[in-house]
């Protein structure tokens, strides 16, 4: 009886300290907000919490359009060289240490990179003209560290985005854009939107139940929402400035984008239903939300 005793004893304060952990948990955590802006006077890469405060900038060298790593410890971006007419791929750890080139195509404009899953793959639109002058826009692909490079000839296009189970979200190009999905080597694609407009920058929920996407459908760039099928189309910012690049909270409850809307770039956030919009970062641009639960910023 007495070994009984102690036994429900023990499992008691077992229950009570789990208990206690959990309870310390916070609710809502703030996580990393990474993004371009031009407060030196050129574009450099700052870190913020959610609330817009705790600025740390991680590179005081140009870049643009960032991409965290899965385990929210690098950076892709792209650099501009040779008066802006070449621009690669690069990489750097989330501190701004590391920096590494990982493309070196002359003349190409490799752009939006984005991680697979597992952080081994790294995907990038390379748009450029061809001996007829025609842009020519194509989505490649290589390993994070730049090897292994090579084309996923049957896509053309860019702005491409992982979804969980690895296929590719992207806009598809033919003189007009669309988003499409398609498996990592190309094949099974379906077409998701079918506007005569512009739509770009589509980024998959966490959930991969979703897709924020960019269109220009109503007259100028605003911001949509639709199911990983194209179903249920849905807009979620209306004004008469433009409202671009959407990224997703770790939760996908909301959502942070780019607008003008106040006379200069700066960085908004809302729900997902496109409500309780507000500004959280001035003159600043390209947001990216980092995905890792209960992230915080590196200093």
């Amino acid at each position: 009886m007495k070994h009984v005793k102690i036994l429900l004893i023990l499992t008691f304060l077992s229950v009570f300290i789990t208990y206690c952990q959990n309870s310390e948990i916070p609710k809502s955590a703030s996580y990393a907000i990474a993004y371009n802006s031009k407060e030196t006077g050129h574009v450099e890469i700052y870190l913020r919490d959610i609330e817009g405060k705790s600025s740390i900038k991680s590179t005081n060298e140009n870049g643009g359009y960032l991409a965290w790593s899965p385990d929210g410890k690098h950076f892709a971006f792209y650099h501009k060289y040779d008066e802006k007419k070449t621009w690669s791929i690069h990489t750097m750890n989330s501190d701004g240490t590391d920096r590494k080139r990982l493309t070196h195509a002359k003349n190409k404009w490799d752009n939006s990179p984005a991680w697979s899953p597992d952080g081994k793959k790294i995907v990038f639109s390379r748009a450029y003209k061809d001996s007829d002058n025609n842009w020519q826009k194509e989505l490649w692909i290589m390993n994070s560290d730049g090897s292994e490079l090579s084309q996923i000839k049957s896509l053309k296009g860019g702005g491409p985005y992982f979804t969980p189970d690895g296929r590719i979200v992207f806009h598809s190009e033919n003189k007009k854009s669309w988003i499409s999905i398609a498996d990592i080597d190309g094949n099974n694609l379906i077409r998701l939107t079918h506007n005569e407009a512009e739509e770009q920058h589509p980024e998959v929920s966490p959930d991969g139940k979703q897709i924020a996407f960019m269109s220009y459908r109503d007259g100028n760039h605003e911001i949509y929402v639709m199911n990983i099928d194209g179903s249920n189309q849905k807009r979620l910012t209306n004004n008469d400035f433009d409202d671009w690049y959407p990224s997703w909270s770790p939760d996908g409850s909301q959502l942070i984008f780019s607008s003008l809307r106040d006379g200069e770039k700066g960085i908004y956030i809302m729900d997902k239903d496109g409500s309780s919009v507000k500004k959280i970062i001035a003159n600043a641009t390209s947001p990216a939300w980092l995905k890792i639960a209960n992230g915080h910023l590196t200093k």
